[in-house]
């Protein structure tokens, strides 16, 4: 074999082992690479899915203060129908009324893992039952003004009207809650990697009365002219 063909056969051997070598950086190039977008899309899932138990959790706690500023409500009734009962002698169908209106309601729980628009609108049904019936008392409270006079119905009266305030402030913090957890749960990168990921993160459905219920009865039992 000549030098002249000895030399181009080293540098054919030389350019071969180039080639393999820039091959083998481009691969540990590429490697580098997919190893950074599955780093990016892992953080990304975790975050996305963190963000979302939070939102979750803090929907779940302002449902925690609306159930417990019905509650409130609740507890009140009896003292307001025993007041009623020992100042008052009208018919017992309001009263009657008022008792089972606030028995069924305190029955209506829900719970956490069951917070869906069926079961909310449960809960509301039996809550409006509730402000029907007072509504209902309030009227009849009227003809008796010694009634409207006394001192247990004053502060019944003042109790009740901060518990009703009280109830729409939480349905308010309770619905904003929904409509931030919604819009986060609507995020283009967040729906992608609910739909693989973790699919039992819903859209969640808003508390919503029934026409004229976002109207908490007026609970005055002061003396009117």
């Amino acid at each position: 074999m000549s030098f002249q063909n000895r030399f181009l056969l080293i540098k054919i051997i030389f350019k071969f082992i180039n080639i393999l070598i820039i091959k083998n950086q481009m691969k540990k190039y590429a490697l580098k690479i997919l190893l950074a977008l599955l780093a990016i899309v892992f953080i990304s899932v975790v975050s996305s899915y963190n963000r979302l138990v939070r939102l979750e959790e803090s929907r779940l706690s302002s449902w925690g203060d609306v159930e417990n500023s019905y509650q409130r409500r609740n507890d009140l009734i009896p003292n307001l129908v025993n007041v009623v009962k020992g100042s008052a002698n009208y018919e017992q169908t309001t009263l009657i009324q008022v008792i089972e209106a606030r028995a069924k309601a305190t029955s209506v729980k829900i719970e956490s893992g069951n917070l869906n628009l069926s079961s909310m609108q449960n809960f509301q049904k039996v809550q409006e039952e509730i402000s029907s019936s007072l509504s209902k008392l309030l009227v009849v409270v009227e003809k008796y003004p010694d009634l409207q006079a006394n001192k247990n119905f004053l502060n019944l009266q003042e109790q009740l009207e901060g518990t009703e305030n009280r109830i729409a402030y939480v349905r308010e913090v309770f619905n904003n809650s929904t409509r931030i957890y919604n819009i986060q749960r609507r995020k283009a990168v967040t729906s992608i990697w609910v739909k693989y990921f973790y699919p039992k993160f819903e859209i969640q459905p808003y508390f919503q009365s029934q026409e004229g219920a976002e109207n908490a009865p007026v609970v005055d039992f002061s003396n009117k002219k």
